[in-house]
């Protein structure tokens, strides 16, 4: 079964490709879900709680998301903590997503990574085809902020992400969405059918 890993930045239009793909038949996963998926375990919490502190949870003992990136994402240090404690789980259960879809039969999976730092130590190590999906910064920002984000938070998440450069040089194919979602989507498409008709 193919993998096929799709990276960007915030409001680059990693969903929009991915999309496309899944309008094609393919299976997705999403990690940024898995990442949330992994928050809910009782016994992710507990490490989570016991790094940050119960300042993390909400009134009702779940994760607030926000506080809890306000507490890891200060620091270096701090960031390679919460990476401690939630990495190994979302790879447990990457790996358990990709091995059902493996014995359904798929021909590929398409897999948005939002997180990708590089392709030497990460989930993307044996991708098949890794896809960057990139648009100009000020676009990047109009997009997340008309989504709903607050600027200044989208700046800051942007600031943390690896460069387009480090997103190029990692890729086997690059789509520059500066244009319309239908013109990205057309692009993907047409990509995939050749792709699959050479694997």
């Amino acid at each position: 079964m193919k993998k096929v890993f799709i990276i960007g930045g915030m409001g680059a239009g990693k969903s929009m490709a991915t999309q496309a793909l899944a309008e094609q038949g393919l299976p997705s996963i999403d990690l940024d879900e898995v990442g949330h998926e992994v928050l809910t375990r009782d016994y992710v919490k507990a490490d989570l709680v016991e790094a940050f502190g119960d300042g993390i949870l909400d009134e009702t003992g779940e994760v607030n998301r926000p506080a809890l990136a306000a507490k890891a994402f200060v620091d270096e240090v701090h960031t390679s903590l919460l990476n401690s404690i939630t990495m190994p789980r979302i790879e447990e259960t990457f790996a358990d997503r990709v091995d059902e879809l493996e014995k359904s039969g798929s021909e590929a999976v398409v897999i948005e990574y939002s997180a990708f730092r590089n392709k030497d130590v990460s989930l993307a190590a044996k991708a098949d085809c890794i896809i960057a999906v990139l648009a100009p910064l000020d676009v990047r920002i109009a997009r997340a902020v008309a989504a709903g984000w607050d600027e200044d938070d989208v700046r800051r998440r942007i600031a943390r992400q690896i460069t387009d450069a480090e997103r190029i040089d990692a890729a086997d194919v690059v789509f520059h969405n500066d244009s319309t979602p239908d013109e990205l989507k057309r692009q993907v498409v047409e990509w995939w059918n050749g792709f699959k008709g050479e694997n």
